[in-house]
């Protein structure tokens, strides 16, 4: 086949390339679009304009509870009061932005947890994703169950996540709907002691495949699918077909939904993560006692320098260190939000100085789109070409096709020629269908 018939079908695989699909993703009978899940960013980074205009394009938009209550005038009176209505409130505007999907993001260590829960619940969100601790005592499985809301525990190794499906089936007699593994190069609070970040059994290409097989035996005992979604320096759309291919469903992606037009944080605190270089991203040791990955600037180094005094508002999370530690992380994350860098600091994933621009919603999964079947086509080279040689052979034989039934009709006088015809048309048909089934068998995600 010739290099001009070979452009041209790629022009015309380009040409098909953005009205594909991306794989979707199924957790129980909830379906989303896209395998993008919006990680949940607490004290009110991800709120209801990230987590609706996500819903909006497709993926699944989380509204992250922990610290949420700090959008509200009454915080530092009732901390606990002001979480609960905070929520609640967040979750109703988000549905009145979108009818897409809404989850919502829990930190296990939080001392409201089971209240914030509960309102998740009496909400009805799609899915709760729960982190920083393991979700195994007192959940309220049933009424999860009644609500259709999913429950969807965060690990970083098989090891938990055995243990919390081992637990499950034992105190529930029930699993989690899917499980999040968080990688080494996530954002904030990491669940990865200081020292093992970089030890390779704790990479993400390790760790979800590990993961994929460990919930198999539960898949076949439940008799339900059970996807592993994939997060930390998950960046573009290349790396959700890369991951995707050693049995990640979907993934998780915090950072770069911050760099958007939507994100519920304030301009200043977007533009700290465009303007980051590589050099300015550091690890902190978290009052709450785990390692942070975050951006590093004045306010954090001077914490290391002199002491500072503040009146924790109250003992928001269960293992907080308050006394041992110069400074709230609750209340420096939230001025960071609202803008108040010199007062505060940006949690980000590794792959923080890659982002170079504040971009839409829209077009950010857009881009993650295209870099998705951007991998994917160059996966497929040799089946490419192999498609394209075919295609071109059935074009031929569909030009004589054509041909034929012209000649044929212009002769009416031809013996037994309606029957002829006939015959020639369905052969048309046949290579039309064969050329689309070519193409399709090409481009069809599905057959990653």
């Amino acid at each position: 086949m010739n290099i001009w018939t070979y452009k041209k079908f790629q022009n015309l695989v380009e040409s098909v390339k953005m009205r594909l699909p991306m794989p979707s993703l199924q957790v129980g009978d909830m379906h989303s679009d896209t395998p993008i899940i919006q990680g949940g960013m607490g004290v009110a980074v991800s709120l209801s304009s990230l987590s609706s205009a996500v819903a909006e394009s497709g993926g699944i938009g989380v509204i992250a509870a922990n610290g949420i209550g700090m959008i509200e005038p009454d915080y530092f009176k009732d901390g606990r009061a002001a979480n609960i209505r905070a929520l609640r409130s967040q979750i109703r505007s988000s549905r009145e932005k979108t009818n897409g999907l809404i989850g919502v993001n829990i930190m296990v260590a939080l001392q409201d947890f089971y209240e914030l829960l509960a309102v998740s619940i009496e909400e009805k969100v799609d899915m709760v994703i729960m982190g920083a601790g393991l979700p195994i005592k007192n959940m309220p499985v049933k009424q999860m169950r009644e609500a259709g809301v999913k429950a969807v525990p965060i690990v970083s190794s098989s090891r938990a996540a055995k243990l919390i499906f081992s637990m499950w089936k034992r105190m529930y007699k029930d699993v989690p709907d899917a499980v999040v593994v968080e990688g080494p190069k996530a954002g904030g609070h990491l669940g990865i002691p200081l020292d093992e970040l970089d030890e390779p059994a704790h990479a993400l290409e390790r760790v979800v495949p590990e993961v994929v097989q460990e919930v198999k035996a539960f898949e076949t005992e439940f008799s339900k699918s059970i996807p592993v979604i994939a997060a930390g320096g998950i960046f573009t759309g290349e790396d959700i077909y890369r991951i995707m291919k050693l049995g990640a469903s979907g993934v998780q992606m915090g950072t770069r939904f911050i760099a958007t037009d939507e994100c519920d944080a304030e301009l200043p605190f977007k533009e700290a993560l465009v303007a980051c270089r590589e050099e300015d991203i550091g690890i902190i040791k978290s009052p709450v006692g785990l390692p942070g990955r975050a951006i590093m600037n004045d306010f954090l180094r001077s914490t290391t320098e002199k002491k500072r005094t503040f009146s924790c508002p109250w003992q928001c999370l269960a293992g907080c260190q308050a006394e041992q530690s110069n400074y709230c992380i609750s209340m420096a994350l939230n001025q960071a939000r609202r803008g108040h860098l010199k007062s505060g600091f940006v949690f980000v994933g590794s792959n923080a100085p890659r982002v170079k621009s504040i971009e839409s919603v829209a077009h950010l999964m857009g881009e993650l789109k295209r870099g998705y079947f951007t991998a994917f086509f160059a996966d497929k080279k040799q089946l490419l070409v192999d498609t394209a040689e075919r295609f071109s052979a059935l074009k031929a034989e569909l030009s004589l096709a054509e041909s034929r039934l012209r000649h044929l009709k212009e002769n009416m006088q031809a013996i037994n020629v309606n029957e002829e015809i006939a015959k020639v048309s369905a052969r048309l048909e046949r290579l039309r269908d064969d050329m689309m089934r070519c193409l399709n068998g090409l481009v069809e995600p599905t057959t990653v």
